[in-house]
Order: C-alpha cells, then structure tokens, then sequence
C-alpha cells in the first residue's frame, strides 16, 4: 500500500525528496528516493529511533535504504547507524577517527543531554566507523538520472562536516548543524569557528539562491537565511 510523506509525518521537499524533524532534539533527517538506491541523510539518536526511520523508508520507497550519509559525528545524528544493517554509510574524511577513538564521549554527550544512559551505551557498542569517507566531493548515482552530491565543507560545526545537494527544481541542501533554525547554532569544544563562515560560503555555492536549505534543526530556510546566519557567526568570533 502507497503512503505519503505527509501519512508518516514527513516534509516533501521537492519531487523524491523529503525530512522529517524527529521528537526530543528537533534533528532533521533526509531521504532522497532514487530509481534504485534509496539515502538517508542522518540516522537519529538511538536504535530504536533509526529502526523506525528505517522501516518508515521502506514503506515510503518500497525497498530498504542502501546508503547513510552522516552530516557530523554528533550522537543525535548518528546513534542510530547501527539500525541501517548493510548500508553504505559516508561521512567526511576523519570522522571515522571519532567514531574509532571518540565512542565513549558520543556516549557521554548523549547522557548528557537525556538520552537514557543504557540507550546511549547499547547504540555506541554497535557503532561501526563508517565505512566511505568523503575527501572534498562525492558523487552517488541513485539511478534514472538522479545524482546526490556529498560535500565535505567543513570544518565549521565539527571539524568532519558534511553537506548533502540534490540537484533539482528546486535543489535541496542538507546542511547539518552548520546551519540552524530553531536556535542559535552550537559551536562546542569540537567546532572550528575560525572556519565556519567559509563552510556556509561553500554550502551557498552548492546550492545557489533558489535552492531549499535544511537545517539540522528546525525549518527549511532559503539563501537569504543561511547568508545572515554566516555573517552573523562571522561577527560573533570575530572572523571575516
């Protein structure tokens, strides 16, 4: 039986493309349906909430998602990668050096941020490095003339950003917590803000002025936002 976007409680974007802004800490999570291939762009904050972004991407693609674009190796966009079992999954070049060396502050910051601490050390022990890294950009084929770019354009909020363009009418970026809508964005002890107006200068490049930006939390917003938000970061660490 066919369902919609909207029957699941996602936001169709543009034609085959859609997110969904999940309960707790407001992250958005991306799918983009191609011919065959089926991305996520993120996987949710736990082995049950990937489960169930998993199986609602199977009811609205019809097949199992093939590939996991990860935008930044915070708990709340990755824990739940292990539910997405055979998976291609991407993030930019270094994450994996996080995900091998850094689990146990992953698990740490998602206690801290309430997520139940045996939720938190069941996901991080399943946490595989991911296992294709993106060094500048990316090309996935998702098949009858669909393309997704992956771009790594940080380091910004992380140093390991990763941005996800659907060329389209309109296109689609997916910035991750390079930029943010609901509040001002984070810059925690993992964040180069020295370059962060320069990765907002290149997701811009990628997706032009009529493109649809979405956050990594909060509603989609268009270039005008995404540019007063990068000099707005510009001012505030003293950076042009």
């Amino acid at each position: 039986m066919t369902v919609t976007w909207e029957e699941l409680g996602w936001e169709r974007l543009a034609e085959g493309v859609g997110r969904c802004r999940l309960p707790g800490w407001d992250c958005t999570v991306g799918l983009v349906l191609g011919a065959g291939p089926v991305l996520m762009v993120d996987a949710g904050s736990s082995l049950a909430e990937g489960a169930r972004l998993r199986g609602q991407a199977r009811r609205l693609a019809g097949r199992r998602v093939t590939d996991l674009a990860l935008t930044h190796p915070h708990f709340d966009h990755v824990l739940g990668a292990p539910a997405f079992a055979g998976a291609d999954v991407y993030a930019a070049a270094g994450a994996e050096t996080v995900f091998a060396h850094g689990r146990e502050e992953i698990r740490l910051d998602a206690v801290r941020n309430g997520l139940p601490a045996a939720e938190a050390a069941e996901a991080v022990a399943t946490l595989a490095e991911p296992g294709r890294t993106v060094r500048g950009e990316r090309t996935l084929d998702l098949g009858a003339g669909r393309r997704a770019l992956l771009a790594a354009v940080g380091p910004g909020h992380t140093r390991h950003d990763l941005a996800v363009l659907v060329p389209g009418d309109p296109a689609v970026v997916f910035c991750g917590d390079l930029v943010e809508e609901s509040g001002a964005p984070q810059a925690g002890p993992d964040a180069v803000p020295s370059r962060w107006p320069a990765a907002l200068d290149r997701l811009l490049s990628l997706g032009g002025e009529d493109a649809r930006y979405v956050p990594g939390h909060g509603a989609v917003v268009d270039a005008a936002f995404v540019r007063r938000q990068r000099d707005a970061l510009a001012a505030r660490f003293g950076v042009s």
